[in-house]
């Protein structure tokens, strides 16, 4: 395991995988007795995509979703067997591919069942043998490849109309080669309980579990909620519920899951490569967009925008903490340093020097940023915060979950 040490660059992310399966455990039994589906895109939300599935596996995720075929092949190729869920249909000229990497695919189009249908009709297999997926293990295993048909009730995304789901179902029921393991859907204002669209989306979709029902297609899983969802609204889990930032302890809106004892799981930390002492009326950063209006230490640290630091968080106050105390981000971030306020030159802790740690997101001493704080100075969401962390800063997985 790489330590802060020996880094070429003083800066890196911590991963507590503990905190991860703790969260998982955490919403495993909020959804009860749903089971959860750890959503592990975008790198785990910036996490790291491997180190995440594993702990959401050891916290009780019953399977594992990603957004594009790429995220699968680094599971896979991490020796992770468990079910993998596609959440959206990739173009039906990598059929190969899904059938490669024994995922699941969400499906909601005619043009790519048929495409997945034909590859599997695709004569590969020993005679007696056939294809496998890890979502149907066992010896009551089939030669039929799961799939979960989506449907659009109103998020206007991805998913076919509910008109459609009844033929896309029975086409699926009566395939040789396909069998309709799911029924999903996505809600658009989920973090918001009673809103008229959750309520109708909600509607839509039982309405259409039931045309399905009617028609003699009954689908294992069922599912439509999120985080957010899944904490506020017990009717919307059904048999399985997507988690996605929760599993990290990112609240999904603010106060939702406040009560729930979720860990944050990441850690962004630097070190100050350098001190300026400045007067009154200098200027940091680009554009000379932050005056000093008294005395100031300011220091550097080698992270920018490039490696996911908002550009705009040192025109917002954006603040860091170094030796517990909260100091705000100044000027524009640049590509790839930040300066920081210290405070006066006579108010600077002695102790503050080159190689002194800065804390960007988690706990150090007695206090705590979160992606959620840094979020609301900047309009946005806890989401968009973690996963802007690019791959120039290096996960340290630590936590005793592997």
């Amino acid at each position: 395991m790489v330590s802060p040490a020996a880094l070429s660059r003083p800066v890196w992310a911590e991963i507590d995988v503990d905190a991860i399966a703790h969260n998982t455990r955490v919403m495993a039994g909020v959804a009860a007795p749903a089971s959860v589906c750890a959503v592990v895109k975008a790198d785990g939300y910036g996490h790291g995509a491997v180190a995440a599935a594993r702990a959401a596996l050891a916290g009780g995720a019953s399977m594992l979703a990603v957004a594009v075929l790429e995220e699968a092949a680094e599971l896979r190729a991490a020796a992770i067997t468990a079910p993998i869920l596609l959440l959206a249909e990739p173009p039906p000229s990598t059929v190969d591919m899904v059938v490669a990497l024994a995922v699941t695919p969400v499906v909601y189009s005619h043009a790519f069942v048929d495409a997945l249908e034909a590859e599997l009709d695709r004569p590969r297999w020993p005679s007696g043998s056939s294809p496998t997926s890890p979502s149907s293990p066992g010896p009551d295993h089939t030669q039929r490849w799961p799939v979960h048909l989506k449907v659009d009730t109103g998020m206007h995304r991805v998913g076919c109309h509910p008109a459609d789901a009844a033929g896309l179902a029975q086409k699926i029921a009566t395939s040789a080669a396909l069998r309709l393991d799911g029924l999903m859907t996505h809600v658009a204002t989920g973090d918001v309980a009673g809103h008229p669209l959750l309520d109708a989306q909600l509607a839509r979709f039982a309405a259409t579990y039931e045309t399905l029902r009617a028609l003699g297609v009954s689908p294992a899983m069922v599912h439509a909620a999120n985080s957010a969802t899944a904490i506020l609204v017990p009717e919307a889990r059904f048999s399985m519920v997507r988690c996605g930032i929760s599993l990290y302890g990112i609240e999904p809106a603010p106060g939702i899951g406040a009560d729930l004892g979720l860990r944050p799981a990441l850690r962004l930390a630097g070190r100050i490569s350098r001190l300026h002492e400045l007067e009154t009326g200098e200027s940091v950063s680009y554009g000379a967009r932050h005056v000093c209006e008294r005395p100031s230490i300011v220091a550097t640290v080698p992270i920018g925008y490039a490696d996911g630091i908002p550009r705009a968080l040192g025109l917002v106050g954006g603040p860091v903490l170094v030796g517990g105390r909260r100091c705000p981000i100044v000027g524009v971030v640049t590509m790839d340093q930040l300066m920081i306020d210290l405070g006066r030159p006579g108010e600077v802790d002695r102790s503050t020097a080159v190689g002194s740690e800065v804390v960007f997101l988690g706990r150090q001493g007695g206090d705590e940023i979160t992606a959620n704080e840094w979020a609301r100075l900047l309009d946005t969401i806890g989401y968009e915060i973690t996963t802007r962390i690019g791959p120039r800063v290096p996960r340290i997985v630590v936590g005793g979950t592997r």
